[in-house]
């Protein structure tokens, strides 16, 4: 037996195929020790889908590797010719963005797929 149930107990992805995108329910910590789930089950996405949208609503937490795991798919997306946006975003990852200020780099959604500023 591995860890790895362990570790996917502290993130948990939903992955719904919309008609122009693909919308990323994260759901629990973004932190050192899963968030290679994350980069595993995104990255394949990308160039085939053109727009992933990462809903951070059920996300709780995020640390500074959790932070370099968005800003490592938000570059490659962009490579790629894909996009990485951030929608619903919780009040304490928010705070952290904000004061690493990749609140200002990275794409920010609101309701209705609406971008903000």
């Amino acid at each position: 037996m591995t860890n790895k149930p362990a570790a996917t107990n502290r993130l948990r992805l939903e992955i719904e195929h919309l008609p122009h995108a693909a919308l990323v329910r994260c759901h629990g910590e973004l932190v050192a020790g899963v968030t290679d789930i994350l980069w595993q089950e995104v990255r394949p996405l990308f160039p085939g889908v053109k727009r992933i949208i990462l809903d951070l609503k059920e996300l709780t937490y995020v640390d500074s590797s959790g932070l370099g795991m968005i800003l490592r798919l938000y570059v490659s997306a962009k490579t790629a010719g894909s996009t990485v946006e951030l929608a619903n975003i919780g009040a304490r990852v928010r705070q952290v963005l904000g004061i690493t200020n990749l609140i200002s780099v990275l794409t920010v959604i609101g309701e209705n797929s609406i971008r903000m500023p």
